[in-house]
C-alpha cells in the first residue's frame, strides 16, 4: 500500500512540477522563479501536513503525500542545478541571491505552514 501511494504521489508531484516549469520558463542566465515557487509551496504544504495530517494519518498516506507528491514536486537537486547554471552563465552573485532567498523564504514558508497546520488541526484526545 505504501509503495503504491508513493508511486501515485510521485506521478502527481512530477506532473505539477512540470506544469509550473512550463508556465514559468526561464533562461539559464535568469532567476529561476519556477524552482523557487515550487520549493516554497512545497515547504509550506509539507509543514501544514506535518502539523495537521501526520499525527493521525496512516503511514501509507504520509509516505504518499510527503515522499510521493512533495518529494517529486520539490527537489534539492533542482535548486542545485539552478545555482550551477547561473554560476556557469557568469551570474555568481545572482546564484548567491537565489540561494539565500530560497533558504530564507523556504524556512519562512515551512514555519508559516506549521503555524497554520497547528491551528487548523482537529483537537486531539488527551491521554489520561
Amino acid at each position: 500500500m505504501t509503495l503504491l501511494a508513493v508511486l501515485l504521489g510521485g506521478l502527481l508531484g512530477s506532473g505539477l512540477r512540470l506544469a509550473i516549469d512550463a508556465a514559468l520558463p526561464h533562461s539559464d542566465a535568469a532567476f529561476p522563479w519556477s524552482t523557487l515557487l515550487i520549493n516554497l509551496v512545497g515547504s509550506f504544504v509539507l509543514a501544514v501536513l506535518v502539523a495537521w495530517v501526520w499525527p493521525n494519518a496512516p503511514a501509507w498516506l504520509r509516505a504518499g503525500l510527503g515522499t510521493g507528491v512533495l518529494g517529486s514536486f520539490t527537489t534539492f537537486s533542482a535548486l542545485i542545478v539552478s545555482l550551477l547554471t547561473l554560476t556557469r552563465a557568469g551570474m555568481p552573485l545572482l546564484a548567491l541571491v537565489y540561494l539565500l532567498v530560497s533558504l530564507a523564504l523556504g524556512l519562512g514558508a515551512a514555519l508559516l505552514g506549521l503555524r497554520i497546520g497547528s491551528r487548523s488541526a482537529p483537537a486531539r484526545a488527551v491521554d489520561e
